[in-house]
């Protein structure tokens, strides 16, 4: 269980590998009245931020020019290697954490009762400890790669390499307390989404 300043205040979180479809559930729960906070998307605003945008060219030269970050050159340049990835994360995650905390006291007092936040490396970086359940969204690997393709321009090869830096499937199905199987269409996962939403969020029902 997540520690919490309120106990009527729970925490979701939601994962999932590259091309599972978390963009889609956390839509669909948006739907149905819940409070998402997107980690990628704080993430972007981090690195629109002068001081974020002063560290990242300096430990990676060239990537930003005049105030403007390269996204492509940044992606070549860090995910190279795992050290390179490792200073990147420790200039952006310590400042999307707080943002993300920012957000989740703004819904607390503005009454939420559940926290979902959408988290692609949660189970990477430790922090299904902060949460009371965490929701995982997964595919077979070769749909996976067919909607990333479809909707990014990237590689097969380019698509694996960053697969192949976050945790295994299947080791994140043992960690999770609910996985969602989007290898269907989307009404199908919109019926698993409405029966996670109808048993916990709506009844109250324990995890």
């Amino acid at each position: 269980m997540a520690a919490s300043g309120d106990k009527h205040i729970k925490r979701l979180g939601l994962t999932g590998s590259i091309g599972a479809g978390k963009s889609t559930v956390t839509a669909l729960l948006r739907e149905r009245g819940l409070t998402v906070l997107d980690a990628d998307e704080q993430a972007r605003l981090v690195t629109q931020e002068p001081q974020t945008l002063e560290q990242i060219g300096a430990a990676f030269p060239g990537t930003v020019q005049g105030g403007v970050l390269n996204r492509a050159a940044l992606a070549a340049a860090a995910f190279s290697d795992p050290e390179r990835t490792r200073i990147l994360n420790a200039i952006t995650h310590p400042r999307v954490r707080a943002r993300m905390a920012a957000l989740e006291a703004q819904a607390v007092a503005q009454g939420a009762a559940w926290i979902v936040q959408d988290i692609p490396l949660l189970f990477e970086t430790g922090q299904e400890k902060n949460f009371d359940a965490v929701l995982l969204v997964d595919a077979p690997l070769d749909t996976r790669l067919q909607r990333v393709m479809q909707r990014s321009g990237l590689s097969r090869e380019e698509i694996l390499a960053r697969d192949a830096r976050q945790m295994p499937a299947h080791e994140k199905r043992k960690k999770a307390t609910i996985t969602l199987e989007n290898d269907g269409d989307l009404e199908n996962l919109k019926n698993q989404v409405n029966a996670v939403f109808d048993k916990i969020f709506a009844s109250g029902d324990e995890i």
